[in-house]
């Protein structure tokens, strides 16, 4: 894809996730205003509204993801995790806006199916790993225990005060994986 065809890719996905966070029903014309492309382009990278809504997921889902190996570059294992674990709360909250677009766009008779966890499930088994290695969490966490774990994430109100909650929460989480690490 050529530089400016990402760019304005890049402009659609930002626009339409403020949006669809918004509003479920967010008009595409307005998202493509708002990105400062006209219809063509858009259309060219959207064809329609689940496919616009499915790769806003998918987007931000991959954003998450790919901050693991990249704070593991720069962080110590448990710094590193923490650190995603605040990207993660960050994403739930946006992603929780995005709960109605997801739900109409994944519920039409015949329309796609709602994508899977695989790139965070992948990015959490790699945190894991390295803190493991490291000595900076109990031994023999598992993906399951870890998904167990933040559930509650899911369970806080995007609209109220959710960084101190979701900030005390994940505070809780990483004591508790710290809780009988060899390296303590």
């Amino acid at each position: 894809m050529r530089s400016d065809a990402q760019r304005n890719r890049e402009r659609i996905l930002e626009v339409a996730l403020v949006e669809l966070t918004r509003s479920a029903d967010a008009p595409l014309s307005s998202i493509a205003k708002k990105a400062g492309v006209g219809q063509g382009t858009f259309y060219r990278n959207f064809p329609s509204r689940e496919a616009l809504v499915l790769e806003v997921y998918r987007h931000e889902m991959q954003q998450v993801a790919d901050a693991a190996a990249q704070l593991l570059q720069t962080r110590a294992p448990d710094q590193a995790l923490r650190e995603w674990m605040d990207r993660l709360a960050e994403y739930a909250m946006a992603k929780a806006g995005l709960a109605d677009a997801m739900s109409k766009a994944t519920s039409a008779p015949g329309g796609p199916a709602r994508p899977g966890h695989g790139p965070v499930s992948e990015a959490v088994a790699l945190l894991l790993k390295a803190n493991e290695e490291a000595g900076t969490i109990r031994p023999g966490v598992t993906l399951d225990d870890f998904i167990l774990a933040i559930t509650g994430l899911w369970h806080i109100d995007p609209q109220g005060d959710w960084q101190d909650r979701a900030g005390r929460l994940m505070d809780l989480v990483m004591d508790g994986l710290r809780a009988g690490a060899p390296g303590r």
